[in-house]
């Protein structure tokens, strides 16, 4: 199962070179990821989950660009790897039915009074499993 996070391209999301700015994209994928753990569980009335995680690793792949604002667009995502501290989703942004980019990061949950990587419990692995699609 994939998350599906819808988004409007804003005319600021634009860069001098008139498409969207490259750093951009990876504020669509924070979105989404929030959403994913916190605003779409909200929705259903249930607890946000994985809120205390941080991200390790981030990698976009730019397929099209996308030349202008006011677009409806769309995120999935979805989790591609689940370790004992770690997770791994991935993410496609479309536009138009168009997939314009890939990306890919890793977070790891994090225990707030230490600052420093715990193991995931059997709940946040049982919901990241949910959307387990692998590699």
């Amino acid at each position: 199962m994939r998350h599906t996070y819808p988004l409007q391209v804003r005319w600021g999301d634009l860069d001098g070179f008139g498409h969207v700015n490259n750093a951009t994209y990876l504020t669509f994928v924070q979105e989404a990821r929030v959403d994913f753990t916190v605003y779409a569980r909200q929705r259903k009335n249930q607890a946000p989950i994985l809120f205390d995680m941080v991200v390790a690793r981030a990698e976009v792949d730019y397929i099209a660009p996308i030349y202008q604002g006011g677009v409806s667009a769309h995120v999935e995502l979805w989790v591609h790897r689940i370790g004992t501290s770690s997770f791994g989703l991935a993410y496609e942004i479309h536009v138009d039915g168009v997939v314009v980019a890939k990306a890919r990061t890793v977070q790891v949950a994090v225990d707030m009074a230490t600052k420093s990587s715990r193991p995931l419990s059997d709940g946040e692995k049982t919901f990241l499993q949910e959307y387990f699609e692998g590699e």
